[in-house]
């Protein structure tokens, strides 16, 4: 294997970097500082800032990314660049990948197949469930360890003491390297043994981030059109998410339970904002037609006999989708 020059923590070079020591399976990995080294494989936003993350807290890190240049700010500061993605992963215990896709994370792995025998494999990317599954399959053909997460915040907040990850796979892989991955957030959670929760949970949680932000933009485009600023819409809105949230455990648990009959509020309040919703948009000449799909299902919930019944019950009308044409 090459060796490359590179600089710990305290800014010492080093040509062995970390005394790795390689094998090809059930290796044992040394580094200068007593911490994990990692490879960090896709070097996007989230990717980079996941390698940050790794060399800030003093982990041996090694690198890689389809375009190299990428890689030079990481560098930089300390981190050690792989020029092909098998010598990216012979290099660490932990493989961590963030690409965009399963599919994409097994086209660049392929070539580095026999590598991966005996390492941990963690994914943070997105996809289905199925998805998921079907890369834990893989992974376990080839002999890796598999754990799939998902990085519930923005690159910026990678590493700090409240930014939430959680996983689902492997128990063991996650024990052994939860400390280091702990690096990342200090909110990290293990779902459960089933490689698919975390996608599971990235899915029905980031159901919420689309929606909420087009009832934000439609804000924003009603108060503009009368030459206000966005910016006067965040204090209130905050505090209306704050709300929402606050109602979140008690919607839940009607949700659980089944029982729709004790309403903070109604199927049929809301069906009676829509007039009102329609009339707003003509009135500031703004489209409204993104709500038109949930008026419809409001509709179909009062036809179910919901009216009187808790907005919860509309999960009932979720689990009866429209066939198909």
């Amino acid at each position: 294997m090459r060796k490359h020059q590179c600089r710990t923590e305290h800014g010492v070079a080093t040509a062995e970097w970390s005394r790795i020591v390689h094998a090809t399976r059930g290796v044992e990995y040394m580094s200068v500082n007593d911490r994990t080294p990692v490879t960090v494989i896709g070097l996007g936003a989230m990717g980079s800032a996941l390698a940050e993350a790794f060399l800030g807290a003093g982990h041996p890190t090694t690198v890689w990314n389809r375009s190299g240049e990428k890689a030079a700010p990481l560098v930089a500061k300390g981190a050690r660049h792989a020029l092909a993605v098998g010598e990216a992963v012979a290099a660490s215990p932990l493989v961590v990948v963030c690409l965009t896709t399963y599919d994409a994370t097994c086209a660049v792995l392929e070539p580095a197949s026999a590598e991966l025998a005996g390492r941990a494999l963690v994914t943070l990317n997105t996809g289905t469930p199925e998805g998921a599954r079907r890369m834990a399959g893989w992974a376990r053909e080839r002999g890796a360890r598999f754990l799939d997460g998902a990085v519930k915040n923005v690159p910026p907040a990678v590493g700090a003491p409240d930014t939430l990850l959680y996983y689902g796979g492997d128990r063991e892989v996650f024990d052994a390297y939860e400390a280091t991955l702990r690096v990342l957030g200090g909110d990290t959670v293990h779902l459960g043994d089933e490689p698919d929760l975390a996608a599971l949970y990235e899915q029905a949680v980031g159901g919420l981030l689309l929606p909420a932000l087009l009832g934000f933009f439609q804000g924003a485009a009603l108060v503009s059109a009368r030459g206000l600023k966005a910016d006067t819409l965040v204090r209130f809105t905050t505090k209306w998410l704050e709300m929402i949230a606050s109602e979140l455990p008690a919607i839940a648990a009607e949700i659980d339970s089944g029982d729709y009959t004790r309403p903070r509020a109604t199927v049929g309040i809301f069906h009676q904002a829509v007039a009102h919703e329609l009339q707003l948009g003509r009135e500031a000449d703004i489209d409204v037609s993104w709500h038109l799909p949930m008026y419809e299902m409001l509709e179909r919930a009062i036809a179910d006999g919901h009216r009187d019944h808790s907005v919860s019950a509309l999960i009932e009308t979720l689990r009866k989708p429209v066939p198909q044409a």
